[in-house]
């Protein structure tokens, strides 16, 4: 289930910070629907409210003809962010977050993982960069009110301009911005995948203490701590001819894997009992809205024996041979955006 539903996997283990540079928001007074006018702000306060608000609730994704929920509880108390993340279906599994420090849980097969993870938004937190970016390639229009999980939201259309990103409906909850629904669609307007809380809480009591105290309980568990580098992509010898519009370079970084990355579940294991730690080289791009990662590995016929185009709800994969190379490009975006990517990279000689 967590390796089928991309996005929840997003969700429950990368729920990060949203940015504290975002500029004041008006308040709202007169006609309760969001004016045309004031759709780049309420980006932001979707953008700020998954950051700086208390909520905790229960959180559902649908994609693909499954179904998974995690518990989810954030407290924000000054510049810190704390999160708790349960996996309500599935493996079980908690994830744990202060700021950048991840502990990841997998009670029975008594796993630990823990690592150091660069903040990039994911719902409910939404943008990357500033939304006069997103508005160059989504026609972000209110589109009426509705209610989720109790609570009044304003409604707005985010209608890609080109074939390179799909489209997104969102709710926000009118008195804190907070994301409570999100569905995303392709060109064809049907809904590839619907998110949602089905409970929410929002302006909870800040009780981070619980995430630090449940952070240290690793007695029992194998600790598994990945490598992580920051790297320059063209010193490791390979460059893009050209992006797709609108994509932007994020990070890049160098990591021996003690998790799948893609699934992030615990290393495999070959026949015999050996560990397969390999080094992967992952390039992150945005268009500020959502992200396409580049994994780029050494080829090995024993284990990378198919190349695979996979849709999962809005997450597509594809997977091919590039030389002596295996690639891996993943992302919430057309088909057409992961060939981009894959057709247009170069190693330099």
């Amino acid at each position: 289930m967590q390796a089928a539903l991309a996005s929840l996997r997003a969700l429950a283990a990368l729920l990060l910070a949203a940015s504290l540079l975002a500029p004041p928001v008006r308040a709202q007074t007169g006609d309760p629907l969001v004016e045309a006018r004031d759709v780049k702000q309420w980006l932001w306060r979707i953008h700020e409210a998954a950051g700086r608000r208390n909520f905790q609730g229960t959180f559902v994704v649908s994609a693909g003809g499954s179904v998974a929920s995690s518990r989810i509880v954030h407290f924000s108390e000054g510049a810190n962010q704390f999160e708790r993340i349960e996996a309500l279906d599935g493996y079980k599994r908690q994830v744990y977050r202060h700021n950048d420090l991840v502990h990841s849980f997998w009670p029975q097969s008594r796993v630990a993982l823990i690592e150091t993870r660069q903040a990039t938004s994911q719902f409910p937190a939404l943008l990357s960069s500033g939304a006069e970016h997103i508005v160059q390639f989504y026609d972000v229009r209110p589109v009426g009110e509705g209610r989720v999980a109790g609570h009044d939201a304003n409604v707005l259309l985010l209608r890609p301009r080109d074939g390179y990103r799909f489209g997104y409906r969102l709710w926000a909850e009118k008195q804190s911005g907070l994301l409570l629904r999100a569905e995303v669609f392709d060109e064809r307007d049907m809904v590839l995948e619907a998110s949602a809380f089905s409970e929410v809480l929002i302006g909870v009591k800040p009780q981070p203490e619980l995430v630090i105290q449940a952070m240290k309980r690793i007695e029992g568990y194998r600790i598994q701590r990945p490598s992580l580098q920051e790297v320059d992509l063209a010193r490791e010898g390979w460059t893009f001819r050209q992006l797709p519009p609108g994509f932007r370079h994020v990070s890049s970084v160098k990591r021996t894997m003690a998790a799948d990355a893609l699934t992030q579940r615990p290393t495999a294991v070959r026949e015999g009992g050996s560990s397969l730690p390999p080094t992967v080289l992952q390039a992150i791009y945005s268009d500020g809205l959502t992200y396409v990662s580049v994994f780029i590995e050494a080829y090995d016929a024993a284990l990378h024996r198919r190349e695979i185009l996979m849709a999962m709800g809005a997450t597509q994969t594809l997977v091919q041979r590039h030389g002596d190379w295996w690639l891996t490009v993943i992302g919430d975006v057309p088909v057409a955006t992961l060939r981009a990517f894959a057709g247009a990279l170069d190693q330099r000689r």
